[in-house]
């Protein structure tokens, strides 16, 4: 990935924080059938010892953990808020009309090794810290405890745990800091009027 320095994200405490924030990746490996990617969420796991791990879980029936080895590198891309920046928004627009459009986004992305766990405990045991890393956010948290613990026997057996030992991690924040201030308010605004993704990418630029 290309990072200028102004959209370098180097501090781990905040690479931890976007990692937590936007736990949806895409996942790509190198298979037979060329490159594929998997969407799934993924769980940062730091370590002592070296850059931690992202652990998940895909269907059995996706063959792309069949080639799962140390010796294969995974890529998985994590993206947060992104939106069109218009140049109408720039009051440098009205000075000199040299502007054009750009995107805003913040993404990471993780490299590491690509390791199947095919074991029924540990994907388990998985499955029970992704439950309680998303319901936490909920007054009244739903438990694996809560289903039959014959269904979720049946459904941890439908799937397979994965894990990327990370060797390297590149994050970007490419939230208009190139920009003059008055540009920079100028999409703030322009951005929370449009609303939705593009409110959140507004709340993004307010926080740097």
């Amino acid at each position: 990935m290309y990072v200028p320095a102004a959209f370098t994200v180097d501090d781990p405490a905040e690479i931890s924080a976007m990692l937590a924030a936007y736990p949806m990746a895409q996942l790509v490996t190198m298979t037979d059938d060329g490159l594929v990617a998997t969407p799934l969420p993924l769980l940062y796991e730091p370590s002592s010892d070296g850059l931690g791990s992202l652990v998940g879980h895909v269907a059995r029936a996706n063959r792309q953990w069949a080639k799962a080895s140390s010796a294969v590198e995974a890529l998985a891309i994590f993206t947060g808020p992104n939106a069109y920046i218009s140049p109408n928004w720039y009051p440098s627009k009205a000075e000199h009309g040299k502007v054009v459009p750009t995107w805003n986004y913040e993404t990471v992305h993780v490299r590491g090794s690509f390791v199947a766990h095919d074991d029924p405990v540990w994907t388990r045991a998985l499955v029970t810290r992704l439950t309680q890393r998303h319901e936490s956010q909920f007054d009244a948290p739903w438990a694996v405890a809560d289903a039959p613990p014959e269904y979720i026997d049946s459904m941890v057996k439908a799937i397979v745990g994965i894990e990327v030992v990370i060797t390297s991690v590149q994050a970007k924040r490419k939230l208009s800091q190139n920009r003059p201030p008055a540009d920079v308010d100028g999409t703030i605004a322009g951005l929370t009027a449009v609303g939705g993704e593009s409110a959140a990418v507004a709340d993004a630029m307010r926080s740097i």
